[in-house]
């Protein structure tokens, strides 16, 4: 399948609703918080336990990122969101029939191996062909898209907490929920598949700047700089903060006000769920075009130094008023949120636009790493806090303070960023003649 080229005339504000088709159905994994309980309940799992698919999905997300961002930026977007489509979906199904047949190592194979995949790969599909049609707003551009990824839980987590009150929280009722999930995604997805163009030219637009403007760096020699590795430990460390909440949020914050005058409900826990969607996505929009205007360093800044701040003011206060409860959660998921629309951006700046994608799917492997420490750090100090007879906030005082330390280490790695030595730069006339290779014919 080539990717297909644009058409002369062809407005470039097609291509992210195209990018948003994929993220907003991918984005549904940030709603798995919602299933937590009703699987606990029907099949017996502890809260580790029941975190592992979405564990293993951003496992997935980021290996099938790191080793599949060559094949998507040689194949294109097209075929990336088709693999992204059929992956997302067949996860579901398999889902299902593990819920149906009570099989949880189905739902774990499914939801977070198959799924993962399609997670990876349809999360990357877009970026470098939006980095492209838009060399003059990077930040913009890649936040438009990546948004829907934060968003989607917005619409997935009221929708799947009204199918499961609708099918029931046995196994047979969340094996339906997860097959209109399924056969839903599918057919969403295709909008994007069929929507998505390459531009025809370097110069999408008049006046812009060409998308290959300034030093390129290829993904194998990008890899070899400090500045890679500083990278995924600034994206590494914001991720793990993000989602320790995110993962457990319907939950934490039912804990954190169980012993209050105002308890919690549990569809004022799912509406918690969907406003840190909310927030997610705003993030990736707003603070990813902030970056186009006071740069990447100074936004990563405020995300991590700000970030800290916000989990301080949880853990000494957060247990005692629900509103700045609230408000620093949604801080705290906007920056992580904005991390994740930036930092492609940030790779643009550093390594050019040359193999962007490729680039950005390696470093993706610091989500995976985050997949799993952020929801383990949480979980296994909750159920460690809880089997020593605490309760409400006090499961979570312990990993908070864990998330600050790692919040002032991405601090840190962001500060010592500086341009890529030019010795890894491609030279001028190698360069020039990749360009050219990279123009279809029928341009």
């Amino acid at each position: 399948m080539s990717p297909p080229v644009a058409p002369a005339g062809w407005s470039r504000w097609l291509v992210p609703p195209a990018a948003l088709a994929v993220h907003l159905s991918i984005g549904q994994a940030y709603a798995w918080s919602v299933f937590k309980p009703p699987l606990e309940s029907a099949l017996g799992l502890s809260g580790t336990q029941s975190a592992l698919p979405f564990q293993l999905g951003i496992v997935m997300l980021g290996l099938s990122a790191a080793f599949g961002g060559t094949l998507v930026e040689r194949k294109g977007p097209r075929w990336a969101m088709t693999v992204a489509l059929i992956c997302f979906s067949s996860g579901f199904l398999l889902s299902a029939l593990g819920a149906y047949t009570e099989q949880y190592w189905l739902i774990v194979f499914g939801y977070g191996f198959v799924g993962g995949v399609g997670l990876g790969i349809g999360y990357i599909s877009p970026v470098s062909t939006l980095i492209k049609w838009f060399p003059d707003r990077p930040g913009m551009a890649t936040g438009i898209a990546i948004m829907g990824f934060g968003g989607g839980a917005l619409i997935a987590s009221p929708w799947s907490a009204q199918m499961l009150q609708s099918f029931g929280t046995d196994s047979t009722g969340i094996a339906l929920a997860f097959l209109v999930h399924g056969l839903s995604y599918a057919v969403f997805m295709s909008l994007g598949v069929l929507l998505v163009r390459v531009p025809r030219t370097e110069k999408p637009v008049e006046g812009a700047p060409s998308a290959f403007e300034g030093p390129q760096v290829t993904a194998r020699s990008a890899v070899r700089t400090p500045q890679f590795w500083l990278l995924w430990l600034v994206l590494c460390m914001n991720v793990t903060a993000g989602i320790g909440i995110l993962e457990k949020a319907a939950p934490m914050i039912t804990d954190f006000f169980s012993g209050t005058s105002t308890p919690v409900s549990v569809s004022a826990a799912a509406g918690f769920v969907a406003l840190l969607s909310a927030a997610n996505m705003a993030g990736r929009i707003g603070w990813s075009s902030t970056s186009d205007l006071i740069g990447r360093k100074n936004i990563y800044r405020v995300y991590l130094g700000v970030g800290a701040l916000m989990y301080a003011l949880i853990a000494l206060y957060g247990d005692s008023s629900k509103p700045l409860f609230v408000l620093c959660a949604l801080v705290i998921l906007s920056f992580y949120g904005g991390g994740f629309a930036t930092v492609p951006a940030y790779l643009k700046d550093l390594f050019g636009t040359h193999q962007v994608g490729a680039i950005h799917g390696r470093l993706l492997t610091a989500w995976s790493t985050a997949g799993v420490l952020g929801p383990l750090i949480v979980n296994w100090i909750a159920d460690r806090q809880e089997s020593a007879g605490k309760h409400g906030s006090a499961l979570y005082g312990l990993s908070f303070l864990i998330m600050i330390g790692l919040l002032v280490v991405g601090f840190v790695a962001n500060e010592l960023v500086r341009p890529v030595n030019a010795r890894h730069h491609i030279p001028a006339p190698r360069e020039a003649a990749d360009v050219a290779r990279q123009q279809p014919e029928s341009a």
